[in-house]
């Protein structure tokens, strides 16, 4: 910048103050030639109107003031904008703010589970055996709900312990309110979080005296048993259930079956077919080697040059056509349809439906087998807990308090305020710079 540059800025300068000080100096003569009024209530408000001038206002400089130092105008902002509200919020967490205690535990949800052996599953079979990790989140979500909130408000009565006198007025949780408001400010005392690597559920409860605190937690961790147990039984009683309701329809298959063959034999007149049938086939083949006996016999007296009226010979045809009537006879009863000759059921038709008949009867007997077999399984499985909380770390009484975290919070309180003043400061910095 030039020397005269310089010079027109210092000339600029000066008139701007001769101004403004003739400015001054005429509002003040006007003031003085006012003329002035009757005493009364115009009186009393024109004072109190010039005791609340704008330019007398604390923080704010009077028109007529001689300008501040930019050091000290910084200092003074500094000291408005972040060292006093660091000041209050420090006197809030050192002096009024109360001590909160905390008791941890850590539990886990174990459980016996046997992966379904079952060729058709794949390599999805050995999915079903991690069925416990929902449980760990069930019991997360259910230390968070509101239905833990009503439980331990109705059994403890967390509203007196999070309102006592020994917690301050910020911190204090002002009874009596919604029981939403309540859980809000219960998930913001009581924290549960499952550890990924090892699926353990870690809790700590936060509370103004340590008993509170111990009492909330073991209330928190056997409330969490009670519902696994739950769990398990309901779990279990349905498996017997189930299996229960499968056994009785297997045993009415099976009772149906049975009485089926019985019908069967009953209407049929008898007992086994195959065994009947087995017999005729004998008796066929018994009935051809006589026959051919005959036969040969009958042949040979021909053979013989005897007449045919010959008591010999018409006692082998005789025999041969005897044979040949009682062959057909059985040959009917075991291919015809219908009856046979006599009125004797036909073996075809009666073993086709004793097949069907012992064919259900087996898958009857099976299925009556496997059900009873998983009945007795389930009824050994319900006698055990597969699933329950097992609490590898119990709550203990606290001695010393963790919160409020003084220190951590001022500084970060202190840095949040430097922030902001900064960021506007250079905000109206920005703005002025424009407008110069």
């Amino acid at each position: 910048m030039s020397v005269d540059e310089v010079r027109q800025d210092d000339r600029l300068r000066g008139l701007m103050q001769v101004a403004q000080r003739s400015v001054t100096e005429l509002r003040r003569g006007a003031e003085t030639i006012e003329p002035v009024e009757a005493p009364g209530r115009r009186a009393l408000v024109q004072r109190a109107r010039e005791r609340l001038a704008w330019t007398r206002l604390p923080g704010l400089r009077p028109a007529d003031a001689p300008p501040q130092s930019y050091t000290a105008l910084l200092v003074q902002r500094f000291s408005l904008f972040v060292l006093l509200p660091t000041a209050v919020i420090a006197f809030y967490l050192f002096v009024v703010a109360s001590d909160q205690y905390v008791a941890e535990a850590q539990f886990a949800v174990r459980g016996n589970v046997e992966p379904m052996e079952n060729a058709s599953l794949g390599e999805y079979g050995g999915l079903i055996q991690k069925h416990n990790s929902q449980d760990g989140y069930i019991v997360r979500d259910f230390i968070m709900s509101q239905a833990m909130v009503e439980a331990a408000e109705k059994n403890l009565g967390v509203s007196r312990m999070f309102s006592r006198k020994e917690a301050d007025f910020w911190a204090r949780y002002a009874a009596p309110r919604p029981i939403e408001e309540l859980t809000t400010y219960w998930r913001e005392h009581v924290d549960a979080r499952i550890d990924v690597i090892s699926g353990a559920i870690l809790l700590s409860v936060r509370a103004f005296t340590p008993q509170d605190a111990l009492t909330i937690a073991r209330d928190i961790v056997a409330r969490s048993e009670v519902l696994i147990n739950d769990i398990s039984q309901r779990a279990q009683a349905d498996l017997v259930r189930q299996a229960q309701v499968d056994a009785t329809a297997a045993q009415e298959r099976l009772r149906r079956a049975t009485v089926e063959i019985q019908r069967y034999r009953n209407h049929w007149g008898i007992i086994d077919p195959i065994k009947s049938a087995e017999a005729t086939l004998t008796t066929l083949v018994s009935l051809r080697k006589d026959k051919l006996k005959a036969e040969n016999d009958l042949q040979v007296l021909r053979g013989s040059n005897l007449d045919e009226k010959a008591r010999s010979i018409q006692v082998l045809a005789a025999t041969v056509a005897a044979v040949d009537q009682q062959m057909k006879a059985l040959q009917d009863q075991l291919t015809s349809d219908g009856p046979a000759v006599g009125g004797a059921p036909t073996m075809s038709n009666a073993l086709l439906e004793y097949e069907g008949l012992m064919v259900e009867r087996t898958i009857a007997e099976k299925l009556n087998e496997m059900a009873n077999t998983i009945l007795d399984r389930a009824r050994v499985s319900a006698s055990k807990q597969h699933i329950f909380l097992a609490t590898y770390v119990p709550p203990v009484l606290p001695t010393a308090s963790l919160y409020p975290r003084r220190g951590r919070q001022f500084a970060v309180v202190f840095f949040c305020f430097l922030v902001v003043w900064s960021s506007a400061s250079l905000v109206l910095g920005g703005i002025k710079d424009q407008r110069l």
